[in-house]
């Protein structure tokens, strides 16, 4: 960067951070919403970070370059993921990453691996910032937490391909690459840290005529397909770089690789057929904002507007009512039917005669006595000590008299779990006094499923929906259909909520479900069983919507096998270490 342009520049982001962090501070105080600024704020950290660390990279000609490379990595990487509309970039995404591991790998001989770092988390910090900054509406504190070890936990499998390929041909160094991602994308999935929104195989949430073969693939299938692309990609660069002729058969084989999945996904899209027994089905958006309005609002206003919302589509032949996550709060599930918002749903649903109502509520267990559970609360009352555990949960009113519960069971690090609290034990005293625990929510071990004249739905909580193996559960269970309940104000009109209604209608096409879809502040829509989103609401409007969806009883290779692509990456990928491992022990020998 020449220095009349990085002086300017760096003037300009520190007036970009500090007028959005005094504007989100003045707009927290007045309660209302940060919307883009975080972007600003954290885009603006990131230029000053690169801008004022200038000289650690700009050593030498080639580091000045591999800066350059890096960031062309990370816009490559946001250009081509939800909502961007250039999905087919991230088919070239890794190319300039690659370049700067192998020009590594030839010129520096010592601390290697720290250099490969230094560029690639540049990359994914970047990435993570552009397609993930909506985090932070909610949690400012947290969602920086969230996109800087989100970040460096990518660079991992670029770090084992760098150390792995010292001892391998390069070929098989670049499809240890592929192994070593996808294992990083499932491993992810695995842990109470697990932020798997930006696996490349979501990139085509956008697009679900493209992968239609994720019935058979899961999301694996479209990161494999990504990789893939890249690997042969730099291939061909390599040569150009090296002043060698093209190989043509190489770019032949590029151009199928991308082209082909998509010509047969497009006719085979055009061919899927929605399949099952027809419900009715009123899906209600009920539009209050859970920073500030929600919690203001009073719970009899909060259901009359439900059940008002409700009786302008309700009629005697709708099967099923869906209300979006927590919809009510502080529901005791000891006594769920004495509950007076309860009483109420139960009236309004025996007054249409084959009616079944799934909902969000927030809600808690009391027990008698201390059981062995590590999300055990206690709060004293009186000389007494309550013990209890909190949900975000599902439950089904219907024209029974049993109320099922379904306990959301993948929680959102930070917001509902505090991760691996036992061992930060000593977290707890400073978390207790700021109001928060560290005990989380309580969840349960299997998917339940709730059953109805119509079928049986499985009642998909917010951000359960974007794990495919884990929506398999319920299918497994015998769900005909998916209700996802979610609540995606916590983070204004941007990005976030727009990407998470797109990672369902790969649900959609991974199991072959049709999909209603209930956000308390938008988007709710139908999805059909082919992911094409159908009567899609706005984002902020109080509304509800009418459709009808096909109850599908047929099983899909992925709903059978899951993450297969996944799992077969991780054993390769343990052989191509322990491989690489014993080789390094041979050169020694």
């Amino acid at each position: 960067m020449k220095k009349n342009i990085k002086t300017p520049l760096l003037i300009i982001a520190a007036l970009a951070f500090i007028g959005s962090a005094v504007q989100m501070q003045r707009l927290h105080q007045a309660d209302q919403l940060w919307g883009y600024l975080p972007l600003v704020l954290l885009l603006a950290a990131w230029v000053l970070g690169v801008g004022l660390m200038e000289n650690r990279f700009s050593k030498s000609t080639s580091n000045k370059r591999w800066l350059g490379l890096s960031t062309l990595s990370g816009l490559l990487l946001w250009l081509g993921f939800p909502c961007m509309p250039l999905t087919p970039l991230l088919f070239v995404a890794f190319i300039p990453l690659l370049i700067i591991e192998k020009e590594i790998a030839a010129e520096i001989t010592t601390k290697s691996t720290r250099t490969l770092v230094k560029y690639t988390y540049t990359t994914f910090v970047l990435w993570n910032i552009l397609s993930t900054y909506w985090v932070s509406n909610s949690a400012l504190a947290a969602g920086l937490v969230a996109i800087l070890v989100n970040s460096f936990l990518m660079c991992i499998p670029f770090i084992i391909f760098h150390k792995t390929r010292k001892n391998l041909n390069e070929k098989l160094a670049l499809f240890g690459l592929i192994a070593y991602w996808i294992s990083f994308e499932k491993l992810h999935q695995w842990w109470e840290l697990s932020w798997t929104w930006l696996t490349l195989g979501n990139a085509f949430a956008q697009y679900p005529s493209w992968v239609q073969w994720y019935e058979y693939t899961g999301v694996f299938g479209g990161s494999l397909w990504i990789l893939l692309a890249n690997v042969l990609g730099f291939k061909l660069v390599e040569s150009y770089l090296k002043n060698e002729p093209i190989q043509k058969i190489k770019a032949i084989q590029l151009a199928i690789l991308v082209l082909l999945p998509i010509l047969v996904s497009v006719v085979w899209y055009m061919n899927v057929e929605d399949q099952g027994e027809a419900a009715n089905v009123v899906v209600v958006q009920p539009n209050y904002e859970p920073h500030h309005e929600k919690f203001s609002i009073s719970e009899r206003t909060q259901l009359n507007q439900f059940i008002q919302l409700s009786k302008e589509k309700l009629d005697d032949n709708t099967d099923f009512l869906v209300f979006p996550e927590t919809s009510f709060r502080s529901i005791r599930v000891n006594d769920l039917s004495e509950n007076k918002t309860i009483r109420q749903l139960d009236k309004l649903v025996k007054s249409y005669p084959n009616l079944s109502l799934v909902t969000g509520i927030s809600a808690y267990k009391v027990f008698d006595e201390k059981p062995d559970l590590s999300t055990i609360r206690e709060s004293k009352r009186g000389n007494n000590t309550i013990f209890w555990e909190s949900y975000n949960a599902a439950i089904q009113i219907d024209q029974t008299d049993e109320i099922p519960l379904y306990k959301k069971s993948l929680f959102v690090p930070g917001a509902e779990i505090f991760p691996y609290h036992r061992f930060f034990f000593f977290f707890k005293p400073l978390v207790d006094k700021l109001g928060g625990t560290v005990a989380g929510n309580g969840g349960q071990p299997q998917r339940s499923v709730f059953q109805s004249p119509k079928g049986a739905t499985a009642p998909v909580i917010c951000y359960e929906s974007i794990y495919g193996e884990y929506c398999t559960g319920y299918i497994k269970k015998g769900a005909n259909a998916i209700f996802v309940v979610t609540n995606d104000g916590w983070w204004d009109n941007t990005a976030g909520h727009q990407q998470h209604l797109a990672f369902s209608r790969l649900r959609a096409i991974e199991t072959r479900r049709s999909i209603a879809r209930s956000a308390n502040s938008g988007i709710s829509c139908f999805i059909n069983q082919r992911g094409d989103i159908i009567n899609p609401t706005n984002y902020e409007e109080a509304t509800a919507i009418k459709g009808t969806i096909l109850m599908n009883k047929s099983i899909t290779f992925y709903t059978v096998w899951g993450d297969l692509i996944a799992r077969i990456a991780f054993f390769v990928s343990i052989l191509f270490i322990l491989s690489a491992f014993s080789k390094s022990r041979m050169k020694k020998v």
